[in-house]
């Protein structure tokens, strides 16, 4: 579920605030892979 909100945030259908707390370092940590960070809110 992770890669799907990832995926929503990279589109911007959602913003890192949106995802879920629960999940939402796993959405961070995926953005941070993909030499997104400004995407995860760092």
């Amino acid at each position: 579920m992770a890669v799907v909100y990832a995926t929503l945030v990279i589109k911007g259908k959602r913003v890192i605030a949106e995802v879920p707390e629960k999940i939402r370092e796993q959405v961070k940590e995926i953005l941070v892979d993909m030499d997104l960070p400004e995407l995860a809110g760092e």
